[in-house]
C-alpha cells in the first residue's frame, strides 16, 4: 500500500477528526487520529498491520516479543504479534505507572518491540520502555500506525517505524491559536480515564 491508500483507509473509517482535542500528551491539536475507528474493522486492521509488519521486517530489527501500552496499543499490538509470529502482551497503568498484570511476564534479556497506535511525543513509549527494563527486558524499537511527532521532538530515543506520518500541529494549553480558543476542547484518548 502506498501513503495515499493508507490515508484512505483512515478516512474511510472516519478516523481523521477535526476540532479541538486534548491529546494524551496534554497538548492541544485541531486534528485527531482515532485509531480505534480503524481497528474496529478487523479486515482493515489486518491490512494496515500487514503493511506495518512489512516495514518492521524491512528494518531488520531483531526482537523476541511485543509489548504494547494499554489502551491504544492493545489491539494493534496483538495483531502485530499475529502478523510477526511473536508473543504480544500489554502494560497498563497502576497508580499512574505502567506495569505487567494478568500473569504477563518478560523473560530476562528479551528483546522487545514496543507497539503503539499513535506516537505524538513518545512519552508513553518511553514509559513502556522503562517498564520493560524493570522486568529485565531490552526495548529495541517502537512501531506505530501513526507518527504525529513534531520534527524537533527528541523525546523518543528509540528507533520508530511508523506506517504513516501525519503532520498535525500541537499546542501547549497556554499557547492556543485563535482558531482553537473558542472551540470547546474534548479529550478522546484513554490516558487518565476515570470509571463512572
Amino acid at each position: 500500500m502506498n501513503e495515499q491508500e493508507i490515508l484512505k483507509e483512515f478516512k474511510d473509517a472516519q478516523a481523521v477528526l477535526s476540532g479541538h482535542f486534548i491529546l494524551s500528551s496534554g497538548l492541544h491539536s485541531d486534528t485527531y487520529v482515532q485509531c480505534a475507528r480503524v481497528l474496529m474493522d478487523a479486515a482493515r486492521g489486518e491490512r494496515l498491520c500487514r503493511e506495518l509488519a512489512k516495514k518492521v521486517k524491512a528494518a531488520g530489527i531483531a526482537f523476541d516479543m511485543i509489548v504494547a501500552p494499554a489502551m491504544g496499543g492493545v489491539v494493534v499490538g496483538y495483531e502485530m504479534g499475529r502478523q510477526l509470529g511473536v508473543e504480544s502482551v500489554f502494560v497498563e497503568r497502576v497508580d499512574g505507572n505502567f506495569t505487567l498484570r494478568r500473569g504477563f511476564d518478560i523473560a530476562p534479556k528479551s528483546r522487545v518491540l514496543i507497539v503503539e497506535d499513535v506516537v505524538t511525543t513518545g512519552k508513553s513509549s518511553m514509559e513502556t520502555a522503562r517498564c520493560i527494563e524493570t522486568y529485565g527486558g531490552v526495548p529495541v524499537a517502537v512501531t506505530s500506525l501513526i507518527d504525529r511527532r513534531a520534527q524537533n521532538d527528541l523525546s523518543l530515543t528509540l528507533p520508530l517505524i511508523a506506517l504513516l506520518k501525519v503532520d498535525a500541529k500541537t499546542y501547549a494549553s497556554d499557547a492556543l491559536p485563535d482558531h482553537l480558543k473558542n472551540i470547546p476542547a474534548v479529550k478522546p484518548g484513554s490516558r487518565f480515564l476515570k470509571a463512572s
